[in-house]
């Protein structure tokens, strides 16, 4: 800790921080600066902080005084970079273009870092292995009654009305145990993953019923695969009063979004891991890092953002 001088990298990974809520004393030791620089930083300019803003002020202020740079203090400051986006790959699963658009490079410039091995981050850290894979064959029971989802009112499917979801079950890859039914909502592509302590349409009819209970009023339509575990349909319309919309068969583009957040929920719940070894801590950790990742097609805000704006109107 022997500046004070903080880049526009710093300034970034303090803003990351501290939108996740961390201490000043854990940025500090992250970035190895002093709690009184970091504090003097995030009370820099009024309001909310941002590191584009805060980087603009120091240059005007700096540019009355010269300004002092060396390459060891370059040095550290890729380091921290290095640290920051290594964290979001390797443990709360971002994509290289996610983490590039939050410390403001090229995503490219992502790819070579790790080609090159500056990141030590390696293929299988990255979603879907860097690949696409082929989909796997639908292995569970299935039936074929329900209503079609060519019956779905066509406000469904432009996202611009709150409280449509999809839904799906991941399993284990035992035969027996526990499974996970995720939940995505459309509009904010909010994923929420609940445990399953069995493979029945019965443990999946609670979880739906708790998740309506939770949203009261908020549950407008559920889309589904031809499960067997949503055989229960009707009592879930007939409790909820939520209609449910069955997917063509062996169509999941149908249900992309949902489809899609399972391939990187599978980054944290890898084919042939128990279920039961999850703690509820640990499922509450996975939805907090699927849903506190910017996705562009979201125009870089995060699915919770969106969600609790929506949830509140």
């Amino acid at each position: 800790m022997s500046t004070t001088i903080l880049s526009f990298q710093n300034r970034v990974v303090i803003e990351t921080l501290h939108n996740e809520g961390r201490s000043l004393r854990y940025i500090a030791n992250y970035l190895d600066f002093s709690k009184t620089t970091i504090f003097n930083e995030l009370h820099r300019l009024n309001g909310e902080y941002q590191a584009e803003l805060a980087q603009t002020d120091f240059e005007r202020k700096v540019s009355q005084r010269g300004r002092k740079s060396s390459l060891t203090k370059s040095l550290k400051h890729l380091i921290s970079l290095k640290h920051l986006i290594k964290e979001k790959i390797q443990v709360q699963k971002w994509s290289p273009e996610q983490v590039a658009h939050v410390v403001g490079i090229a995503y490219k410039t992502v790819y070579n870092w790790i080609d090159q091995g500056w990141l030590d981050v390696q293929l299988p850290d990255l979603p879907d292995h860097g690949i696409r894979r082929h989909r796997a064959k639908e292995k569970r029971g299935t039936f074929s009654h329900g209503r079609s989802i060519e019956e779905r009112p066509h406000k469904v499917e432009t996202r611009q009305e709150f409280g449509h979801f999809e839904a799906d079950t991941v399993l284990s890859g035992k035969r027996k145990g526990q499974a996970v039914a995720t939940f995505l909502e459309r509009k904010s592509r909010l994923t929420i993953v609940k445990r399953l302590h069995g493979r029945d349409s019965q443990s999946m009819t609670q979880a739906v019923l708790e998740l309506a209970s939770q949203l009261q009023d908020k549950l407008k339509t559920l889309t589904v695969d031809h499960g067997k575990e949503f055989a229960n349909y009707q009592t879930i319309e007939q409790l909820t009063g939520t209609q449910v919309y069955f997917a063509h068969a062996y169509s999941p583009h149908e249900r992309g979004s949902n489809e899609n957040r399972n391939r990187v929920l599978r980054r944290f719940i890898p084919k042939g891991q128990a279920i039961e070894e999850l703690s509820d801590y640990q499922l509450v950790q996975i939805n907090w890092y699927l849903n506190s990742r910017p996705l562009k097609c979201l125009d870089w805000h995060t699915p919770i953002e969106i969600f609790l704006l929506n949830l509140r109107h």
